[in-house]
């Protein structure tokens, strides 16, 4: 037992003034959870509301980096706070955080490293319309389990939680410059799967504000974005 959290929740997050504040708000009341906003230049006010619901830490880029670059400033304090666990929710309230308590007694209970939210597997759910976003993400998992040598339901989810000691494998460089994007997530993943560390998946929750809007990628460039990291580690283009 400490009197310190175990696990700080990294939320990425640009121009989710009205969005944060309902993330930070759906926590888990529980000691062993922080949150630590990461806002990535925003220009609405989101740190700011970040801040009024409870963040522990809210980082501020002053020039957008990039959700990457945002996940990865959120890493770093997480590793210099010295939490044994890190977590990953998005900032638009596409996430429910609470359910990454259930999430991380399964981390603890099954002896895993690396746990992995999946909408698409028994007991996940989906809430709004994804539109061809849903066949896209399915279409997309399968050609990553291919790549990967490991089945994953869900491969483009944000939602996750795993040990901090991943991100300090030296075989796992975040710090390249091609990983400010949408490329971080899914590079951290196939690295975990590829050098045999513990992955599981849980069912969890995404939902789809369609008035509000539920994404920022855009177009073939982003998707390929989120699709590069597994053919360009599988055939040993990038380390």
């Amino acid at each position: 037992m400490t009197d310190q959290p175990l696990v700080a929740v990294i939320v990425p997050a640009l121009n989710e003034a009205g969005k944060i504040g309902r993330v930070l708000d759906k926590m888990p009341r529980d000691p062993r959870f922080e949150a630590i906003v990461v806002d990535d230049g925003s220009t609405d006010g989101t740190g700011e509301e970040a801040r009024a619901h409870g963040a522990a830490a809210v980082v501020r880029h002053h020039v957008r980096g990039g959700v990457g670059a945002a996940i990865r400033d959120g890493w770093r304090v997480a590793l210099d706070r010295n939490r044994p666990y890190v977590a990953l929710v998005s900032g638009d309230d596409q996430h429910d955080p609470a359910e990454l308590v259930c999430a991380f007694e399964v981390l603890l209970r099954d002896q895993v490293d690396y746990v992995q939210g999946s909408r698409w597997m028994q007991g996940g759910r989906v809430e709004g319309q994804p539109g061809g976003r849903g066949l896209g993400t399915r279409a997309y998992s399968i050609a990553f389990s291919i790549l990967a040598g490991r089945r994953i339901t869900d491969a483009t989810n944000g939602f996750r939680i795993l040990r901090a000691d991943v991100l300090r494998d030296p075989g796992i460089n975040l710090d390249q410059a091609w990983l400010t994007s949408y490329d971080l997530e899914p590079y951290v993943l196939f690295k975990a799967i590829r050098r045999g560390y513990r992955v599981a998946e849980v069912p969890c929750t995404v939902r789809y504000h369609a008035r509000e809007g539920y994404t920022k990628m855009r177009g073939p460039r982003d998707w390929w974005r989120l699709f590069r990291p597994a053919v360009l580690l599988r055939f040993g283009v990038k380390r």
